[in-house]
């Protein structure tokens, strides 16, 4: 395993601890700004505030404990969206149930009687929304853990992958190496190996054997009849329709314009332009 998917393996929300012990004092002080029209800075301001603070703290720690059990008893995986829905409902649920225990302990402790009730009608209705923000950082640092991991996925299949393919000339059997190439193509039932100068070799492979050798940052499988190498393409155009039409550099296996499909237009845009 990957020094990333060690890391995954700990903690997949990381930095989240970090990022939440920055952000749950300035949630509190947002939800001062929002409740009181006329707050002084005092001793008693300070103790409220550490408080409240306290409070965040716990809930969001039960918040986070119970999205890592989602993850082992309902994972993205098994259906996005009922993953999300019901992680949205539950943690507010148990968010909100932390704070008014914390709330109704205090305010025994310090007033010997029960919270008001405008903390329930008021109070009570900021916060919910901040338990649907703590979900979206959730999500998207899920999101980029996924990513993550495929990008070391990607660099990892290249890697891997040895740096050429070997093809028949008469009786030798020739390594060429991958920057060599222009690229793939069919004629007629064959797959063709292009070499840089136009020099062509046909293989006994099928053109979609050929593709799941190649590593994927340099090459890209524009149609049913082009791969292309990355060092001949020079850009491309939109075209009717969603389509767009690769513009390679002047060979001589290879027309100067290839059309790719609307469904693959964006994997293309992507390849190409990564960021």
């Amino acid at each position: 395993m990957t020094e990333i998917g060690t890391t995954v393996s700990k903690n997949p929300y990381h930095p989240d601890v970090a990022i939440f012990l920055i952000l749950i004092p300035f949630i509190s002080a947002f939800n001062y700004y929002l409740t009181y029209t006329n707050i002084q800075l005092n001793g008693f301001l300070l103790l409220t505030f550490t408080i409240d603070t306290v409070q965040g703290y716990c809930a969001w720690w039960g918040v986070r404990t119970f999205i890592l059990f989602l993850d082992k008893k309902l994972p993205y995986e098994k259906g996005l969206i009922r993953r999300i829905a019901f992680q949205l409902v539950s943690t507010l649920i148990i968010g909100l149930f932390i704070i008014s225990i914390l709330t109704e302990v205090v305010s025994l402790i310090a007033k010997g009687k029960p919270a008001p009730l405008n903390f329930y009608t008021i109070d009570l209705f900021i916060i919910s929304i901040w338990f649907f923000v703590i979900n979206g950082i959730y999500l998207g640092l899920h999101f980029y853990r996924l990513y993550q991991e495929s990008e070391a996925r990607r660099q990892q299949e290249n890697q891997s992958k040895p740096d050429g393919i070997f093809v028949k000339q008469g009786k030798q059997d020739i390594r060429l190496m991958h920057d060599e190439l222009e690229g793939f193509y069919v004629d007629e039932d064959y797959a063709v190996a292009s070499q840089l100068g136009g020099k062509k070799f046909y293989l006994t492979q099928s053109l979609d054997k050929i593709e799941k050798t190649l590593p994927p940052g340099f090459f890209f499988r524009l149609n049913r009849q082009y791969i292309v190498h990355r060092q001949i393409i020079s850009g491309f155009k939109r075209a009717d329709n969603g389509k767009i039409l690769v513009m390679l550099q002047k060979t001589t296996n290879f027309p100067p314009e290839i059309p790719v499909s609307r469904l693959r237009a964006p994997s293309f845009k992507g390849w190409f332009q990564p960021g």
